[in-house]
């Protein structure tokens, strides 16, 4: 038996994920969360196979929230299924430790095909992501510049982008204001632009407001 647990703020989406799995012999979905909180707390008390989830729920970061489920549950496999672009995303959160990294656009067929996958103890990404990848590699294409910021740099720069001030940002990363100054700062010099207007211009053509 494969135990899935959902985490989503959409009760909608987990209904349809969870019509969706109905379909696998041998599948059952033991749990589900509407935020990263809810998660963790389920998760110390609830055992499953495969933890599918999102990175835009309303109380957590995605990428810090993978990050501290690999930390506390190092065996965990996590299939992120997400509205964010495959090709922006997907790269960074499989080397977070990712077990895949599905659109939410996907039929139904391929969430199941990556269920069945990682279930198997493989890895998952979608043919799209694939092939984008293996066009990088075969053109020795230049990093993309969202891929030179280090994690922290792009929380912050998420959390600049969804209008935040800098002391909310410090006080949700522990941090000091100065310190989250000097991470604009060096986030404006490696993407090459000059100020936050810039920057907002620059997130929403690489559509990291989805």
């Amino acid at each position: 038996m494969i135990k899935i647990f959902i985490a989503d703020d959409h009760p909608i989406v987990i209904q349809g994920i969870r019509q969706m799995l109905s379909s696998i012999e041998g599948v059952e979905v033991v749990g589900e969360a509407r935020n990263g909180a809810e998660l963790l707390e389920k998760l110390a008390k609830t055992s499953c196979d495969i933890l599918i989830m999102d990175i835009k729920m309303p109380d957590r970061n995605g990428l810090e929230l993978l990050q501290q489920i690999r930390r506390d549950y190092p065996g965990q496999a996590v299939l992120i299924l997400s509205m964010c672009p495959e090709e922006q995303y997907g790269p960074r959160y499989l080397r977070a430790g990712a077990a895949g990294y599905l659109n939410k656009e996907s039929s139904s067929t391929e969430l199941i095909t990556a269920v069945q996958r990682i279930a198997s103890g493989a890895k998952y990404i979608s043919q799209r992501l694939a092939e984008e990848l293996l066009i990088e590699m075969e053109i020795e294409h230049p990093q993309s510049p969202l891929e030179v910021l280090s994690d922290r740099e792009f929380e912050i720069l998420c959390k600049i982008v969804a209008g935040k001030e800098f002391h909310d940002i410090a006080a949700e990363l522990y941090l000091s204001e100065s310190t989250v100054r000097t991470y604009k700062s060096r986030i404006l010099s490696k993407l090459c632009v000059k100020n936050k207007t810039e920057l907002i211009r620059y997130a929403l053509e690489h559509h990291l407001t989805e």
